[in-house]
């Protein structure tokens, strides 16, 4: 999630958590009862898949600034079956009629991107298609889909009680809301004002348009009454987006990129996501290790100066490339391989200084040779679902669609407006898509599936919670409470966040980081990760589950 928080926000983490065990199945997500929601699924015979679009909806509906049906969703599926893991890109495409040339000259835009919140940012909202098909290829037909909606449904009819970590992102977007649509009230109380925590609200605009999806399947939102209100309120504000943009709409299935390290697989989606960021750091970490540039990881002391300096220059290093090259890959090639090739891996683990940050971190050459919600679930059979749903910014557009109970992503905020750049706006062209969900496999066995969302901060946490689980031997709980850095990719200062040491600090602004600490409420910065680890316990010769909720917002992981 892209926040839009003032900086004096602060709120005070009081409490611990424990990771939750099991040994039927798991769900874990920013909401309690979205948790719920997919546990009922579960509880009523389906799997991950239909679980996981359960909790999809639910958080559409109780975290409506950060997700929902005006955005877009990536899955990982693995199956228990035959062992793989499956990929699917539910990302919507530009309007076709929407230009560099048109925005330049018929919009007056002058920058290098459409700015944020800009109705011109509205790209096809893929996440319903996205839904109906997680459940047509991953789902355990045993439900249908008005069946896996019913929770939510019933939560946006007959209302929910506001989390306490929610409350204060909500309030913070009703002066977007009330500006940037007229019918911004259906998201807000009567007196045009956020919810505050504990606060009833009910969002019965939103129950219709699902019950819609529920009825008639993704041409229950891309065609009729809830097409006509997106094409109406784009337009009354601006947009030119339009029914045939809406109704030409598809999701893909994509092979996942992945990359093994010591043993554990790290599976990303495919590009337009930028999942390819954290694999091409994780091979950067692995090529140093290997070749004795730093020492063992394991051996490093955690959060010590020396491993967030290799955490930080690693990471830059992916983001040089990563932010030039991965695009939508039906318009322009995106050399995966190739990046991920131990010559390259290499090349850019050479230009590591282990006595120095680096001042300016340029692309590689590899040719020839925020608002957003994470959830994960892991069902009985063994099966296992990681999901992540985004309207990017918080409120997306902030343009609500009449009587829907959503609002509209501005997802088209991540094209470049240079022309020459492989992620340059075209035509029913996908943006370069920050959002990823994660697995990670041991042999063909399925050992994690976990992400923490929150924009250019997603690969970043991937990177560290992962070696905090392979290296440091952190339980999923811990992985997630350990605190973390990130790169702003804007300015390329360092944030890190609170619990990290003085001496820490001091000895990586000695190495010529810009750093700053965060605390409070801004924790959000660094993301909210779900985490569902499933290993054998040899003196039962049972299935463990063990799963984490992170303490940056109000979630949790349920199961039994």
């Amino acid at each position: 999630m892209a926040s839009f928080l003032k900086e004096n926000v602060d709120v005070a983490y009081r409490s611990r958590r424990s990771t939750v065990y099991g040994t039927w199945h798991m769900v874990a997500s920013t909401q309690p009862l979205a948790s719920n929601a997919g546990l009922q699924i579960l509880e009523r015979g389906g799997n991950a898949a239909d679980a996981a679009v359960a909790v999809a909806a639910a958080l559409g509906v109780t975290e409506p600034f950060s997700t929902g049906l005006g955005g877009d969703c990536f899955c990982l599926f693995y199956s228990a079956k035959d062992k793989k893991v499956h990929g699917l890109n539910g990302s919507g495409r530009a309007p076709a009629g929407l230009t560099i040339e048109r925005l330049r000259s018929e919009f007056g835009l002058t920058g290098s991107e459409i700015p944020h919140h800009s109705v011109h940012g509205a790209t096809v909202p893929g996440a319903a298609a996205g839904w109906v098909d997680t459940v047509r290829l991953f789902g355990s037909r045993k439900l249908a889909l008005a069946d896996i909606l019913e929770p939510a449904i019933s939560l946006a009819e007959n209302g929910f009680p506001v989390g306490e970590l929610t409350a204060p992102f909500w309030r913070d977007g009703a002066c977007l809301l009330l500006a940037a649509s007229p019918n911004g009230r259906e998201l807000l109380l009567a007196n045009g004002q956020g919810p505050s925590q504990g606060q009833v609200f009910r969002n019965p605009g939103l129950a219709s348009t699902m019950r819609l999806l529920a009825e008639n399947g993704a041409s229950g939102f891309y065609e009729g009454a809830a097409a006509d209100a997106i094409v109406e309120c784009l337009h009354a504000s601006g947009g030119i987006l339009t029914h045939e943009d809406l109704q030409g709409h598809k999701s893909t299935v994509d092979v996942p990129d992945s990359y093994e390290y010591r043993g554990y697989r790290l599976y990303e989606c495919a590009p337009n996501s930028s999942g390819l960021a954290a694999l091409l750091a994780l091979g950067i970490v692995d090529t140093l290790e290997k070749r004795g540039l730093v020492p063992p990881v394991p051996t490093m002391a955690h959060n010590s100066a020396e491993y967030l300096h290799m955490v930080i220059e690693t990471l830059r290093l992916a983001f040089a490339d990563v932010r030039s090259y991965v695009c939508d890959p039906e318009f322009h090639s995106v050399p995966v391989s190739r990046f991920l090739d131990p010559e390259y891996l290499t090349e850019r683990a050479l230009l590591f200084d282990p006595r120095h940050a680096a001042a300016d971190v340029d692309r590689g050459k590899p040719l020839g040779g925020s608002d957003t919600v994470y959830f994960s679930v892991v069902d009985a059979e063994g099966n296992a679902c990681s999901f992540v749903n985004s309207l990017f910014h918080g409120f997306g557009t902030g343009i609500v669609p009449r009587s829907c109970g959503f609002a509209i992503h501005d997802r088209g905020c991540l094209f470049s407006l240079d022309p020459s750049h492989a992620n340059s706006l075209e035509p029913r062209k996908r943006p370069y898509h920050t959002i990823m969900p994660a697995m990670v496999t041991v042999g063909d066995d399925l050992f994690m599936s976990y992400g923490i969302m929150g924009g250019f901060n997603q690969p970043q946490a991937h990177l560290q919670v992962l070696l905090n689980t392979v290296c440091f031997g952190m339980d999923p709980q811990h992985a997630l409470d350990a605190p973390r850095i990130c790169i702003q990719v804007e300015d390329s200062r360092v944030a890190l966040e609170e619990g990290i040491g003085s001496e820490t600090v001091e000895a990586l602004r000695r190495l010529g980081h810009n750093v700053y600490q965060v605390s409070g409420l801004q924790r959000s910065l660094f993301g909210r990760g779900q985490i569902i680890r499933r290993h054998m316990d040899p003196s039962s010769g049972m299935c463990v589950l063990a799963a984490g909720s992170d303490p940056r917002s109000d979630g949790q992981a349920v199961g039994r």
